[in-house]
């Protein structure tokens, strides 16, 4: 699980399962389901990046999107991305 802090909040971000696929010359897309973690709590979240592959094999995030986990949210994009 990967785990990160966020500068200067007390937060932490795991990654609890992610899938990506390749793309272009060296790009990927990646989709996770994420929790912060704080002192006030817990909160998961849909996290949908695009990134890079550098020449050493790192990767590198350019964005990202995050969306509630929230059943109505999720068919919403769903439903929308296979109309269009």
């Amino acid at each position: 699980m990967e785990e990160s802090k966020a500068a200067g909040r007390n937060v932490e971000f795991e990654t609890i399962s992610s899938n990506k696929i390749p793309f272009g010359k060296n790009n990927f897309l990646e989709v996770a389901r994420k929790r912060a973690v704080s002192k006030d709590g817990t909160t998961e979240f849909i996290s949908i990046s695009r990134g890079y592959t550098m020449r050493d094999g790192s990767e590198r995030y350019k964005s990202s999107l995050t969306i509630p986990d929230d059943e109505e949210v999720r068919r919403f994009i769903i439903d929308s991305l296979s109309t269009i």
